[in-house]
């Protein structure tokens, strides 16, 4: 389930919008009247939180945690060593 803002459409110039959540399954179609008031709503675009980090070196497989014959890096392609 999913937490969403909406807020009433003014009815007159000068009338200020008041925010309300409502918590909705992804599913469902956006609110279109408060469930109380009965008032038109509309559902408000707010931005989300969440870590983002500058790509660099930092994010490359090093070659410790990669094992022999992987792709991750250019270059010719080792053979995995065979138990015969």
């Amino acid at each position: 389930m999913a937490t969403y803002v909406y807020e009433t459409i003014p009815r007159a110039a000068g009338e200020t919008p008041r925010r309300f959540e409502m918590v909705q399954s992804m599913k469902d179609a956006p609110l279109t009247r408060h469930p109380d008031t009965g008032e038109p709503v509309r559902r408000v675009i707010t931005g989300g939180f969440g870590l983002m980090e500058k790509a660099g070196p930092k994010s490359a497989p090093t070659p410790a945690a990669c094992a022999p014959g992987c792709a991750c890096h250019s270059g010719p392609r080792i053979p995995a060593p065979s138990n015969m």
